[in-house]
């Protein structure tokens, strides 16, 4: 074994094991790995296992006796053969094991999907991967993936990943999705189709709000955009202000599943059945908190910028529109025009806040584009403060 690398950073030091370790050289690597720590005193260690391609009952001897020194060892990048060892002496029941990721490529890869978090590709076929734009996103591929698999639990069509891996310097899960296509590829390759495939969604959306939760199952929808109203409150005159974060308070509890990001692209067919993607925005709370996403998604993002609606979905901007207008109509059924116009704006709304709030932090006060969409929210949103009494139906 070559002379041990180590990296030391704020109290933690890590341990680069390679090669072969067995009963020819674990003494020197237990002497190497001593030598070390004793010249950095370190309050947390770790052993990056990326090189290692072997390692004997001696090597796993030195393991032990580092854990009796550091409780939380941590074993890192671990092959798929080292931790096949690890398992089977129960070595993966006494320390903290991760497995190294294969590695994919989405070069050249189709954008089936893109949300708040990253973007959904199809690589091959058969398979799609979501890749997060936060470079350190394992706790929110472990989150995504605990509401998938309580959405799926609950009878909702949902993909659930079933691998993690390293795209770049990110990470990204990876979904079996055989031949399925989303429901804005199939309106582009056959616009006649779109009353079918409304009635698709709005079947499932209904599904979806019709799962009750237990308590606390699933992240609050109202919680969220409460945060959005309180933002906002400094950029809006006092009164309006005020009136925002109000009627947000006063929407009800309500323990039903949403999605959170529901549209064309997050739906797809997988030849007769229906499923729902990209489920990090899971959560509950009241139905005109997914229409209020449903509209920024299809028309508030795209108001100013009717040719994003192109880019992003790859049918035209009054195709958005159409949507729109015909899943609120077919989600609210027999009910009156008068009250389909009043949660059209209770939608839109919420829209303007989320539009709004996500200028404000992306582009700021200074930025062209970010003044012209916060000056159209502000007006949109002094006009609806005048005609709504309350926001849930």
């Amino acid at each position: 074994m070559e002379q041990m690398k180590y990296v030391y950073e704020n109290g933690h030091l890590t341990l680069f094991l390679a090669g072969h370790i067995d009963s020819a050289n674990a003494g020197r690597t237990e002497e190497q790995a001593d030598r070390i720590i004793r010249e950095f005193v370190p309050a947390e260690l770790s052993a990056d296992c990326t090189d290692l391609e072997y390692i004997s009952s001696a090597g796993l001897r030195v393991l032990l006796r580092l854990k009796k020194r550091f409780d939380s060892l941590r074993l890192d990048n671990v092959s798929p053969e080292i931790y096949e060892i690890l398992d089977m002496t129960g070595f993966t029941v006494l320390l903290d094991v991760r497995k190294a990721y294969r590695r994919v490529s989405v070069e050249g890869c189709e954008v089936i999907g893109s949300g708040a978090n990253g973007k959904v590709y199809r690589i091959d076929t058969d398979t799609i991967v979501k890749v997060y734009d936060d470079a350190d996103a394992l706790p929110e591929i472990t989150r995504e993936r605990e509401l998938a698999r309580k959405a799926f639990i609950a009878g909702i069509p949902t993909a659930i990943p079933y691998d993690v891996v390293r795209v770049g310097s990110g990470y990204g899960s990876v979904f079996e999705l055989l031949n399925a296509r989303s429901f804005a590829s199939l309106l582009v390759e056959d616009p006649s189709r779109r009353p079918e495939l409304v009635r698709l969604s709005v079947d499932l959306l209904n599904r979806i709000h019709g799962t009750r939760l237990e308590p606390g199952a699933m992240p609050g929808m109202k919680e969220k955009v409460l945060d959005w109203a309180v933002f906002l409150k400094p950029y809006l005159p006092e009164a309006e202000g005020a009136r925002l974060v109000e009627l947000v308070e006063n929407v009800p509890e309500h323990p039903y599943m949403l999605h959170g990001d529901y549209h064309f692209k997050n739906i797809m067919l997988q030849e007769d059945e229906v499923l729902l993607i990209d489920m990090d925005t899971l959560s509950m709370g009241h139905p005109v908190f997914e229409l209020g996403n449903l509209y920024a998604a299809y028309l508030g993002y795209s108001e100013l910028e009717p040719e994003k609606t192109q880019v992003f979905y790859g049918f035209p901007h009054k195709t958005a529109e159409d949507l729109w207008a015909e899943t609120l109509d077919l989600y609210l059924g027999d009910a009156s025009a008068e009250f389909k116009r009043k949660v059209a704006d209770q939608a839109m709304l919420i829209s303007c806040m989320r539009v709004m709030r996500r200028s404000v932090r992306r582009h700021g006060l200074n930025d062209p584009e970010g003044r012209a969409m916060i000056s159209v929210c502000k007006q949109h949103i002094s006009e609806l403060l005048g005609r709504l009494d309350r926001l849930d139906f």
